[in-house]
């Protein structure tokens, strides 16, 4: 059934638009008036990539990709075939876009296409963790457990990313609120207030001729500092984007203090639980750390998965060439290890990422509690430094005129 974008006029005269299921335009216009509009405009969409790239602007967050996850999972496990249950996620979403890859992942269904192969169609929303799963579910005829399963990982992702999201967000915001309010004393309000000392001939206190000095910069030299700070990200995001510069930047964050504890905790997280997920879900060892060193987002750590990865290949346990890395704490290897002799791997890493992401909300929390005074602190140094600038002179005038 292919998806329409519609536009039409409710009886009071407004402009709606949307998309609609339709067998044709024809059905579609029916549809919108029974739901009480008018149709002006009805257009089949484009459903899916095409030459396998993803749609223009096609971005669905990790977060519903998850609660789709779970509803499709249920409807499957209560029976209902697989075509029939993403029709039925396609008529309660709301969002054009995730209607639209529901749409698109159906369709290329019912021409044919297995389930994984809709899925690879857009690599923007599925990753390769995602379609690899859902090809072995589909192969072991396990598909309802293999997605409660991703159901259950995304989530879990999604609840230490907002974790990490809503623990910086408030440090970095008071950063941006403190950097703008002394930029804007700087650039106005000092001025004004040292023209008074312009006239006289006495030698100024230090802390008011280097706010003096401050305050002409940022007026006489703005545009500099701008071109150099644009310059500075565009070359510091060209410079990311190279293997060598990724790979610095990602040595460089790892050995960051703090920031860097954290780092490691988040990349170490995403390699348990994904790798915990992927062996449950019956992914071959190789080709899920394959899929694993993609996921941790840091090329050391990937590169040691890398190098695990072939030593595995020659014959050896996972333990070993892991810790042999030097970048795997004893934890995760000692509990590989364990499991690895136990036959149950799976378990082992799901204990280690959950152990992982109750330190990584420890070490958010000591971080929160820091950076918070922490800041007050470096702005109110900063009006501190200001107001004593500014007031210094007034009280040698003063003591002149005595």
């Amino acid at each position: 059934m292919p998806v329409f974008e519609y536009t039409a006029l409710t009886p009071e005269g407004r402009s709606v638009s949307g998309v609609i299921d339709a067998d044709n335009a024809k059905d579609a216009r029916q549809k919108l008036k029974r739901s009480g509009v008018f149709p002006v405009d009805v257009a089949v969409t484009t459903t899916r990539p095409q030459t396998g790239r993803p749609l223009w602007g096609e971005r669905v967050a990790a977060t519903e990709v998850a609660v789709l996850t779970r509803q499709l999972a249920t409807l499957l496990a209560a029976g209902l075939p697989l075509v029939d249950s993403l029709t039925a996620l396609g008529e309660q979403v709301e969002r054009t876009t995730v209607k639209r890859v529901v749409a698109s992942v159906r369709e290329r269904i019912r021409e044919g296409g297995s389930f994984a192969e809709a899925l690879a169609g857009h690599p923007t929303v599925f990753s390769s963790l995602y379609v690899n799963m859902v090809r072995v579910g589909e192969a072991s005829g396990t598909l309802d457990r293999v997605l409660q399963s991703l159901a259950e990982f995304l989530e879990r992702q999604a609840k230490v990313r907002n974790a990490v999201v809503g623990a910086l967000t408030y440090p970095v915001l008071m950063l941006g609120v403190s950097l703008a309010v002394s930029v804007f004393l700087i650039a106005f309000v000092v001025p004004k207030v040292t023209a008074v000392f312009a006239d006289l001939q006495q030698a100024l206190p230090w802390p008011t001729r280097i706010l003096i000095f401050a305050s002409d910069a940022v007026r006489a030299w703005w545009w500099v500092f701008a071109v150099v700070a644009v310059a500075g990200g565009v070359w510091l995001y060209r410079y990311a984007r190279t293997v060598h510069g990724r790979r610095r930047l990602d040595a460089l964050a790892l050995r960051v203090p703090i920031m860097g504890r954290l780092t490691r905790l988040i990349a170490l997280s995403r390699f348990s639980s994904t790798l915990s997920t992927l062996l449950a879900g019956g992914v071959a060892l190789l080709t899920a750390l394959e899929i694993v060193r993609h996921v941790v987002r840091n090329e050391i750590i990937a590169a040691a998965i890398d190098a695990a990865r072939e030593r595995i290949r020659q014959g050896q346990s996972i333990a070993e060439p892991l810790r042999a890395s030097g970048v795997f704490p004893p934890l995760v290897t000692h509990m590989i290890a364990v499991g690895e002799l136990s036959g149950e791997l799976e378990t082992m890493l799901k204990k280690v990422s959950e152990a992982y992401d109750h330190e990584v909300e420890t070490t958010l929390g000591s971080i929160t509690a820091m950076l918070s005074p922490v800041m007050i602190l470096v702005m109110g140094g900063v009006i501190l430094f200001i107001v004593l600038a500014i007031l210094l002179p007034i009280f040698e005038m003063s003591q002149i005129v005595r």
